[in-house]
């Protein structure tokens, strides 16, 4: 489990009142480029000592911690099978047999394939959060939601990011021999996905774990 940052009360409170850790920001970035200023993240204040977290709810916390996770490691291997590609290890057909066993994959397998399954995954569990958890907190707790218009923001920019993706990858399929803007598009996606979710982490364990998902499930 991941240690809380040093110095932020949120993750701090969090730890120490749920014994759930949100993962910390990422301290390696990829792109000279940013898309936003995480300085000006809302965060919500610590609930009152009388709110009590009970196992259920915990689980439901540590579910959005898991999902996320899940994306990292598909992303991890975007990152890896298009390294390879880059630097000759692998050529483009052979890196297939290593793409398909992921889980989020297309039916037919290319390169391009990939960094495309992931996108259409990432949006749609943003696409989720948008429609039904994030006003179902809001609706549960009013203080937080400054904190869910944000996330709802970053949702969106990121989906500007999957669409210079997919841009790069029609792009390469023209020359297939230049993945300087595919590389340059994937490292911007991946600096603002791991912020997010780190941000989204921070700011939704909590309160996932008092309210669940949906009305009833806690």
């Amino acid at each position: 489990m991941a240690e809380p940052a040093a110095g932020d009360p949120t993750v701090h409170w969090l730890a120490g009142r749920t014994g759930v850790a949100a993962t910390p920001p990422p301290s390696q970035r990829h792109s000279e480029l940013a898309v936003w200023d995480e300085s000006e993240r809302p965060t919500a204040a610590e609930p009152d000592a009388s709110v009590e977290f009970t196992s259920d709810g915990l689980a439901m916390g540590r579910h959005l911690l898991d999902v996320h996770e899940h994306y990292r490691r598909e992303l991890e291997r975007v990152r890896h099978v298009l390294d390879q590609v880059r630097t000759g290890v692998t050529e483009v057909g052979a890196a297939r047999s290593t793409i398909n066993t992921m889980t989020l994959r297309a039916n037919t397998w290319v390169f391009g394939s990939v960094c495309q399954s992931y996108c259409l995954a990432v949006t749609g569990h943003h696409g989720m959060e948008d429609e039904s958890v994030l006003p179902y907190l809001g609706s549960r707790d009013r203080d937080l939601r400054p904190i869910l218009d944000r996330l709802g923001e970053e949702h969106l920019v990121i989906h500007h990011l999957l669409e210079s993706v997919d841009a790069a990858l029609v792009g390469l399929a023209a020359r297939p021999d230049d993945l300087d803007p595919l590389q340059e598009a994937v490292d911007l996606l991946t600096d603002a996905l791991l912020s997010h979710f780190a941000y989204e982490e921070r700011e939704l364990v909590g309160p996932l774990s008092r309210f669940g998902f949906y009305p009833g499930q806690v």
